[in-house]
């Protein structure tokens, strides 16, 4: 396990989990939040390949779209 933070509240993840299966865990749908990993925004597509490492912290958000 390695622990990380999400949204301010630590949380530990087993190791080799990806970004994509932390948000799996979340109990919001996948394509209704935005994800940052230590302030670097990650696009949806690239979560299964975001591998999450012990101290990264997470913040999950819901895009703010508009014209």
């Amino acid at each position: 396990m390695i622990a990380i933070t999400v949204n301010g509240q630590a949380r530990e993840v087993a190791e080799g989990s990806t970004l994509a299966d932390l948000v799996a865990q979340l109990a919001a749908s996948p394509q209704a939040l935005a994800t940052a990993v230590n302030g670097d925004f990650v696009p949806r597509d690239v979560r299964a390949a975001h591998l999450l490492h012990a101290g990264d912290q997470v913040f999950t958000f819901q895009p703010i779209t508009g014209g």
